[in-house]
């Protein structure tokens, strides 16, 4: 049975106490191999983080932000602080230097920890021009940069904390013993899609409410480990780290995005949290991979294909679940066998995800469960379960047990309960049009309830806009159904105040080219392909296929291909992978004015 926890820290005390000698609380991928940290090794550097931090004079509620990829080290860092009374501010080492420059002056951080010299190259122009002075730890410091050199390690601060362990331990007992639950305990800056970063005010109670809560859906136990890749500066993977470290699961953090098949290989891992657009890339490489095969090799693939792709887990036929068995025999288990052999349990969060890609995933035993959440509500709102069997797709699952969950009159999500943020840093003005004086959290998202219980989420409240005749528009409901095209890799629905809807569209260029190739359509290059007739009519019979599950007002009448790129470093997307909408429609403004000139 789990021990519900009130402080951060409090998760460190109690693997202590309950795995002492698990060795490999987490491992990290460096140059192809595994590097284990133990429990012990975990207690023992967080906790003499915390002694050097003091004895460097930080102390209550100072800020400390974190520049780094996922690795343990960032684990040692939040509980060192936590434990010396600080507050953990993570940031996206993504960010342009304009939001790093505000971030680190609105956080009024004394202190940042970076992950290695490019991190450190990229932000010493900003440290050089803010307002205040900031201290800098480098986490893997290259011994043969002379300038970093200089700067002090976290190595360093392991060797100080250990050296003035004697004079600190008590202090640090204080500190822990006088921490309420209620404290600040971190400072979330949001990625967002509208704008200047939003600081989000956790407190450890928020963060270890919402944690142990989910903790206790899973199925997973301290013998199984799980990949890590998504960003802990993210409240999302942060606060499944915190479960699985509540459970005793073993955290694996992958080398890069790039590498996560490769790892979850190496790992054996038994699950992992993604985002649509990831498990959206797995699918789509599964699906090019039966592309590959002929004869009756390909006839059996594209069988067990359409037959997970309708999967029924509610299905109990001795039949049906026959045909799952043997399409696991010949096509499912291979797939596992590729991803480390073993079944899995994947969490997605984020936006949200193809329900075709929900049921392949769960006929192969790699098991989706979708939950919503944000983070002002430290994440999790509402959740599929594994521990009661429960897998509603289509919806995020049951509320969080101990809060409240209604739908407003005008269709918005409110959240009530222990998970609700402190606040935004520095603006209780914004704070207090988002929390009511009831305590409800508005959550700018529109849904409803499937069997009076499980939610559904529809669309973002201020992203819906209507047509000149009226008619609203619900642009991510339409965005879904459009991107469940394999010929479509991302695409943006449009047509505020005007008379219809249209879309802009960017093709799935590879699996084009093989379209292209199949019917003997030449062309130089992708800018080509964009303006090709039959490439044109192609993606219009794939949004006709859309049309027909819309009602008319929401049919896209014009759509336009583009040969562009939309991700985070070029700013279109955010740190989740979601539209900024508003960057969007101002850089494709010319051909948004082309597709509505002639009406």
């Amino acid at each position: 049975m789990l021990k519900q926890v009130g402080r951060t820290f409090d998760l460190l005390d109690n693997l202590i106490k309950t795995h002492p000698d698990k060795p490999d609380i987490f491992a990290i991928k460096r140059n192809g191999k595994w590097i284990k940290y133990s429990v012990k090794d975990y207690y023992n550097l967080s906790y003499n983080l915390a002694y050097a931090l003091l004895s460097k004079g930080y102390g209550d509620l100072d800020k400390a932000i974190s520049i780094s990829n996922n690795c343990p080290e960032w684990n040692i860092i939040d509980m060192g602080l936590n434990m010396a009374g600080m507050v953990h501010v993570p940031v996206y080492p993504t960010l342009s230097q304009e939001k790093f420059t505000y971030i680190f002056n609105h956080s009024d951080a004394k202190l940042i920890f970076v992950g290695n010299d490019f991190l450190y190259n990229k932000i010493k122009p900003v440290i050089e021009n803010l307002n205040h002075k900031v201290e800098i730890i480098i986490i893997n410091k290259e011994v043969e940069n002379t300038k970093l050199s200089l700067l002090t390690s976290i190595s360093d601060l392991y060797q100080i904390g250990l050296n003035v362990k004697d004079k600190y331990k008590d202090i640090v007992t204080d500190i822990k013993k006088n921490t309420s639950p209620n404290k600040m305990a971190t400072l979330i800056y949001t990625s967002g899609t509208t704008g200047t970063p939003k600081g989000v005010m956790l407190s450890h109670n928020n963060m270890m409410f919402n944690a142990y809560i989910h903790a206790v859906k899973q199925i997973i136990t301290d013998h199984d480990k799980m990949l890590s890749f998504l960003p802990l500066c993210h409240i999302y993977e942060r606060s499944m780290n915190y479960e699985y470290q509540y459970i005793g699961i073993s955290i694996y953090y992958a080398e890069s995005i790039g590498t996560i098949a490769r790892d979850l290989a190496d790992s054996h891992a038994d699950g992992f949290c993604g985002v649509p657009r990831v498990l959206e890339m797995m699918y789509n490489k599964l699906e090019s991979t039966g592309k590959d095969f002929t004869g009756i090799k390909r006839i059996i693939y594209e069988w067990a294909w359409k037959l997970g792709n309708n999967f029924d887990n509610h299905n109990k036929k001795k039949y049906y679940l026959f045909k799952i068995k043997l399409a696991d025999l010949l096509v499912y288990s291979k797939w596992r066998e590729a991803l480390g052999g073993h079944e899995m349990l994947v969490v997605s969060g984020g936006s949200s995800i193809q329900p075709k890609i929900i049921r392949l995933f769960n006929a192969a035993k790699l098991r989706i469960f979708e939950g919503y959440g944000m983070s002002e509500t430290s994440p999790v709102i509402a959740a599929n379960s594994p521990a009661q069997g429960s897998n509603f797709i289509g919806t995020v699952g049951k509320k969080m047990e101990g809060t409240d969950l209604k739908i407003a009159k005008d269709g918005e999500i409110l959240t009530r309960g222990p998970h609700v943020m402190l606040g935004y840093y520095k603006d209780e003005k914004t704070t207090k049009k988002v929390i009511d004086t009831d305590g409800w959290f508005h959550t700018g998202d529109i849904g409803n309830f499937v069997d009076g219980e499980n939610l559904k989420i529809t669309d973002r409240k201020k992203e819906i806009f209507k047509l000149s005749a009226g008619k609203y528009i619900a642009p991510q409901v339409i965005e879904n159904l459009i991107r469940e095209s394999p010929y479509i890799e991302n695409c943006i629905v449009i047509g505020e105040n005007q008379k219809f809807t249209s879309a802009i569209i960017i093709p799935e260029y590879e699996r084009l080219h093989f379209w292209a190739a199949k019917h003997k359509i030449t062309y130089n290059d992708n800018d080509d392909l964009t303006i090709n007739s039959k490439i044109i009519a192609k993606i219009h019979s794939e949004i006709e296929k859309t049309n027909l599950n819309l009602s008319p007002h929401e049919k896209i009448k014009r759509e336009q291909l583009i040969n562009d790129k939309w991700d985070i470093s070029n700013g279109l997307l955010s740190q989740t992978l979601k539209l900024k909408r508003k960057i969007i429609l101002n850089k494709y403004s010319n051909i948004i004015q082309s597709i509505y000139k002639i009406t």
